[in-house]
């Protein structure tokens, strides 16, 4: 029974590969709900055609029968009829059995090829680790994220931080941290919403998983621990809807800040500034209290000007950031791609100066002028006070009209090196010719018409290459396809000044 499992678990009954479910009554494998959606219809199929009936029928008249199904990636277990992952099992341990042996039966089914890769990566040098199947290149150095459920906004997060070195470095060398004794030791945790368990770190399990990516030893990683910690601390993210890619990164970085800022983590910190980690202390721009690593490289600082109109009154405020929402200037809405020629192709640039240009704000947004002693018409400029490390922009293509939220699609050109940040700086005199440059790391880019809908992929460059995060497909990419991407959210780090004569010497 467990091998017609097992097989079927590769050659589902839709012949697709992705995302299969065995159904652990009647052991068919369809795909998952966002795949062609047979798992689920098989589902309704039973319901209607009562083909359990037969099984079922005397347990039907005292109690519903649940619908139990098995995720042949993760071993994660889900029910149709309560519509949640189960984390309880029979009381023989039946479901936990079905795990072990299908674990064991694909580790001895897939050995081969798993020591076959291993080889090619032993004996490749860099440039050769990529073999071309099907006309796509794929590159066998790196691991996918495997999708969970519409979790692409996730992995194309997880997949562009993990490729900011100095970010992601910083985590990869955290101490591991046991959370779980006794009878959960070492045991796999499965999510559910209905768990208890609160004994959950995300900067551990956000630590596990990058450090699982770029090993070479699995082709995709399933990072169901961490969206298990994310659906305990962030409930805006719990079900398997298709969620915004940039208000999960948002989330992401403040509870790793705070995070990182309890007394956990700071013994953490205090050991690793043993070690030269910690972040320098010459960093300012703190997001509710003590600087951590994501204000380290993140942070950035605005200074919000405000004049009145009517008397001239002044007002500045100085307000940190972690990125920078912009919007696409409205005479280029109608731009979808780079070849239009129904006008000129908007630039990052033109994002930016509109960003920081002076504007008259509205009667919506009448300004409480402290010497008028009322709300009074004014503008509004921003200039960066202070640059960050990345520097993390972020285009604002979905916006709301009456009833519905919007997608603008239009296509904005961005460079891949040498973006210069001088003419928004407020004290720009102050800044070396270098300071102010910086260079393409990722992108992450949202393909469809809806932000509740569509598909996310990320571009980020490993080693002087890019390449290309689909879930748990990873290909090589070149520079072409990166610059004609409607980019959603950039990634860009400072480009490091030379070092000087006198420090070589």
């Amino acid at each position: 029974v467990l091998l017609h499992v097992y097989f079927y678990a590769f050659f589902p009954v839709c012949r697709s590969n992705k995302s299969p479910w065995v159904c652990l009554t009647c052991l068919n494998v369809h795909c998952g709900r966002y795949v062609n959606g047979h798992a689920k219809k098989h589902f309704e199929d039973t319901q209607n055609s009562g083909c359990h009936q037969k099984k079922c029928e005397k347990q039907e008249k005292e109690k519903p029968q649940h619908s139990v199904c098995m995720d042949c990636s993760s071993y994660s277990t889900y029910c149709y009829r309560c519509d949640d992952f189960v984390v309880n099992d029979t009381k023989m341990g039946l479901v936990q059995k079905v795990r072990e042996h299908l674990q064991s039966l694909e580790n001895s089914a897939l050995a081969l090829d798993r020591h076959r890769k291993r080889k090619l990566l032993e004996s490749s040098s860099n440039s050769s680790k990529l073999v071309k199947d099907s006309g796509v290149v794929t590159a066998h150095c790196a691991t996918g994220l495997r999708n969970l459920g519409n979790t692409c906004f996730m992995n194309a997060i997880l997949q562009s931080l993990s490729n900011i070195q100095q970010f992601c470095c910083y985590f990869k060398e955290l101490p591991a941290v046991e959370l779980r004794s006794g009878k959960t030791a070492g045991r796999r945790m499965y999510h559910t919403r209905s768990q208890g368990d609160t004994s959950v770190s995300l900067v551990e399990e956000f630590r596990k998983t990058l450090c699982s990516l770029w090993q070479g030893s699995q082709t995709a990683f399933s990072p169901d621990s961490l969206f298990y910690v994310v659906w305990k601390i962030m409930p805006n993210f719990r079900g398997y809807q298709q969620q915004d890619a940039h208000e999960f990164m948002r989330y992401l970085l403040d509870h790793l800040h705070l995070e990182l800022q309890g007394n956990h983590s700071r013994v953490i910190m205090s050991t690793l500034s043993e070690g030269g980690l910690q972040s320098s202390p010459g960093d300012k721009c703190c997001i509710n209290g003590t600087s951590t690593i994501v204000t380290s490289v993140f942070g950035g600082v605005l200074q919000n000007e405000v004049n009145c109109l009517i008397c001239g009154t002044e007002s500045k405020k100085f307000d940190p950031f972690l990125d920078l929402s912009l919007d696409i200037p409205s005479q280029f809405r109608n731009k979808r791609t780079k070849n239009m020629e129904n006008g000129p192709i908007c630039t990052l640039q033109d994002c930016l100066r509109s960003f920081t240009d002076l504007e008259e704000l509205d009667d919506t947004e009448l300004y409480m002028c402290h010497k008028c002693k009322k709300r009074q018409k004014s503008t509004k400029k921003f200039w960066i006070q202070k640059l960050p490390k990345v520097l993390c922009l972020h285009l604002k293509r979905f916006h709301w009209t009456a009833y519905l939220r919007n997608k603008v699609d239009t296509y904005v050109e961005f460079p891949l090196r040498g973006l210069d940040m001088k003419c928004y700086l407020l004290e720009p005199e102050n800044m070396g010719p270098e300071s102010c440059l910086y260079d393409l790391a990722a992108v992450v880019v949202h393909h469809g018409s809806g932000v509740g809908s569509g598909h996310y992929t990320a571009y980020a460059s490993h080693e002087d290459r890019w390449f290309h995060f689909n879930d748990s497909t990873v290909t090589l990419a070149d520079e072409d396809a990166v610059a004609k991407a409607k980019a959603y959210i950039l990634f860009y780090v400072e480009r490091q000044a030379p070092a000087s004569a006198d420090a070589k010497l």
